[in-house]
């Protein structure tokens, strides 16, 4: 597939259904465009890109301006996770060549969200594009890649439930266990570094938010990710989907517990739900373990309200 250099903000349709519908950006918008799902970004632009953070000698990570870009420099060129908000495919080329003179040979993008594809169609010709199936299937949805000059940043590469890409040393195994932000949620293992990329599985430590109107499942998504806990092995430390500054690198441990902090989401909101209570008095009279004490119960990515209905609202019509 043939790919041109296109610049300029590419605007994302569609908004979320029903208990969705509020949970709109992914993450600040980037100037003039809509960086998630559905309708104009809320808040302040996010902060520009302004440099690049060392994981390990061959292992980069890119923030600001959408979710967390992996930078991985292989013996053959550079393989990059997610691409951000539209408009920042420039930067990011200037910031991989701050630390290699290595070509760009493939994007993986975690999941569908415009906030991680959305400067896919500026980067290189030859550059292959991996995503799993689902994802692929939502992102033709987009408007973004709905006219001729931007269909190049359509996956040229999908997978259904593990593909490892590369060989030796350069191994990148990606991993679908099934739904929680999106039904296409990738997990990115970089396997000699002994680091993975969550995506927005693991965005921040606090309430998730769940896209149903992209297969997400506030239900399924502790079980998706204890399926994640216990099928990949070998890893160390964990690149987030949106937690910035010091903090983006967290500890696989720190992933587990997200996955327990989610079990215990729900079973609130199920409870809650049950004796009709609205998400605000289901997150203030949430009790968390002490490990979980840092995590944030108010609203962030959509609300607390927004998210724990799209949760309750999928519990109505669960068997």
């Amino acid at each position: 597939m043939k790919r041109a250099y296109v610049l300029g903000v590419i605007v994302m349709s569609g908004a979320l259904a029903a208990a969705a519908a509020q949970l709109g950006a992914q993450a600040p918008a980037a100037p003039g465009g809509a960086p998630g799902q559905g309708g104009p970004g809320r808040g302040a632009p996010a902060p520009a890109i302004t440099g690049i953070d060392k994981v390990n000698d061959n292992l980069y990570v890119i923030q600001q301006q959408g979710g967390n870009t992996a930078v991985f420099i292989a013996a053959n060129g550079v393989v990059l996770v997610d691409t951000k908000n539209p408009n920042n495919g420039q930067a990011i080329l200037d910031q991989v060549k701050s630390v290699t003179s290595k070509p760009v040979t493939h994007i993986i993008n975690t999941h569908t969200h415009a906030d991680h594809t959305g400067s896919n169609a500026e980067l290189p010709a030859t550059i292959e594009i991996v995503t799993q199936e689902n994802t692929a299937a939502n992102m033709a949805k987009m408007k973004n890649f709905a006219e001729p000059a931007t269909k190049h940043g359509m996956p040229d590469r999908t997978y259904k439930d593990k593909l490892t890409l590369l060989s030796g040393n350069d191994s990148i195994d990606l991993y679908y266990f099934g739904p929680a932000h999106t039904n296409g949620d990738t997990f990115v293992v970089f396997r000699n570094a002994r680091v993975m990329h969550s995506g927005d599985a693991f965005a921040t430590k606090g309430i998730p938010l769940v896209d149903g109107a992209n297969g997400g499942s506030g239900l399924h998504y502790p079980e998706t990710l204890a399926k994640a806990a216990a099928g990949i092995k070998g890893v160390d430390r964990v690149i987030t989907g949106h937690i910035t500054g010091t903090n983006f690198l967290q500890t696989w441990q720190d992933f587990v517990d997200y996955g327990e902090f989610n079990r215990l989401l729900v079973n609130a909101a199920r409870a809650g739900a049950k004796a009709g209570k609205g998400g605000q008095q289901v997150a203030a009279e949430l009790v968390l373990p002490e490990k979980l004490k840092g995590y944030s119960l108010t609203g962030f990515r959509g609300g607390v309200d927004a998210n724990l209905a799209a949760i309750m609202e999928e519990l109505k019509t669960a068997k």
